[in-house]
């Protein structure tokens, strides 16, 4: 059932990413091979000017295994993998870097750096993270909010995140998103608390007169299918053609996002949003394609 599929970084997110010119960015304990790889990639596509923070010799010992020179840039030698990410945080809160970039360190490492208050790069806005997920390189995107930061997020910070994602949406060309809030049923159903939510972020959405279609509760099938919606007589605007897919947990959307890498091949581009500085968050065994992929939508983020 896995799928052997090559992962392809999209194009959109690429030719976007090049409009905002090259980026500089801090690249988070790099002395690994899959960072090392995507971080060359993303140079060779003129994304960004890296500055490498982790083990120097491991930096080192791997470019040359990609034969890459990499004298021109500058490394941060820290041996301590837990004293990287506040380096980061802090070229980020100096303007030295524009985005961090999640080398082969842990995700909760990386974002109590970006936390800290003294380093001052969070504002008004809630972080939260979206999944730019596409099958080949000019497939339509599909977004996932929120996989990765907000663990069980009230319906305040739902708000936030769906602010999140349309301005995201709007930055790789969606002029308008449609958004369906994700739950087990499209029916408002009081022992089904995300239905109820989703309900009310419905109402929200229209209230605060957020530029994007938004409606739930909807259950995935009719969130993505046509025929299915059809057949339920569920008519909306967004039902069958969502763009944005707004999940009720982080075990749904990261669960959602790593089937539909690991069975169909899909290329999840991740990122951190609401911040000073966009923060590229992938699993450490993502492959270099969807870590590029993450790089540019990151520059995209900035735009």
């Amino acid at each position: 059932m896995l799928s052997n599929k090559k992962i392809v970084c999209p194009n959109n997110l690429i030719n976007v990413a090049k409009k905002i010119g090259l980026v500089d960015a801090a690249i988070v304990n790099a002395g690994e091979i899959f960072p090392m790889e995507s971080v060359h990639k993303a140079v060779q596509h003129n994304l960004i000017k890296p500055i490498f923070i982790g083990n120097e010799n491991e930096i080192k010992k791997y470019a040359d295994k990609l034969n890459w020179d990499i004298s021109k840039f500058e490394i941060i030698n820290e041996n301590d993998e837990n004293k990287t990410a506040p380096i980061a945080a802090k070229l980020a809160s100096e303007n030295k870097v524009k985005i961090i970039v999640k080398g082969h360190i842990h995700t909760d490492i990386l974002m109590k750096a970006v936390l800290k208050r003294n380093f001052n790069l969070i504002g008004k806005k809630r972080l939260s993270h979206v999944w730019h997920m596409t099958l080949s390189r000019d497939d339509k995107p599909f977004i996932i909010t929120d996989g990765v930061v907000n663990v069980l997020p009230k319906l305040e910070v739902k708000m936030h995140i769906l602010r999140n994602s349309v301005d995201f949406a709007k930055k790789i060309g969606i002029s308008r998103p449609k958004v369906a809030v994700l739950s087990a049923t499209e029916e408002v159903i009081e022992s089904v608390p995300s239905s109820v939510e989703a309900s009310l972020i419905t109402k929200k959405a229209k209230e605060e007169n957020i530029d994007a279609d938004v409606f739930g509760p909807l259950a995935f099938d009719n969130s993505v299918s046509k025929k299915s919606a059809v057949i339920k007589k569920i008519k909306n605007d967004v039902s069958g053609n969502t763009d944005i897919l707004l999940v009720p947990n982080v075990e749904t959307g990261n669960a959602l996002v790593k089937m539909m890498v690991y069975f169909m091949g899909a290329c999840a581009a991740g990122v951190v949003l609401g911040g000073k500085a966009p923060v590229v968050i992938t699993s450490r065994s993502d492959e270099a394609e969807a870590r590029l992929a993450s790089i540019a939508a990151s520059i995209v983020a900035l735009g």
